[in-house]
């Protein structure tokens, strides 16, 4: 069995009225970023069951890019903060 290789995060963001999930490369950056997906932030406002689902799905998109590309499954480690540089405003 190969050792573990961090391979990116998976990055949730708010930009403007959307909710964005992206695979960043990067731990301490979102250069080079790749969009999974989006979804408008009225339909998860309020809603905990949306919210929930749309993050699940993305961990599941993640799951399966990160399959493609490298032959084995992921395994997370539990979520943490992005980097102050990616917290606050609303981009």
């Amino acid at each position: 069995m190969s050792d573990k290789v961090e391979i990116g995060r998976l990055a949730l963001r708010r930009e403007g009225n959307w909710w964005r999930a992206f695979w960043a490369k990067s731990q301490t950056s979102m250069d080079d970023v790749v969009q999974l997906g989006q979804i408008k932030m009225s339909l998860v406002e309020g809603r905990p069951e949306v919210k929930e689902a749309f993050m699940a799905c993305m961990k599941l998109a993640f799951d399966g890019m990160v399959e493609e590309m490298t032959g084995q499954k992921p395994t997370w480690s539990d979520p943490r903060p992005g980097p102050e540089s990616e917290r606050g405003g609303h981009a």
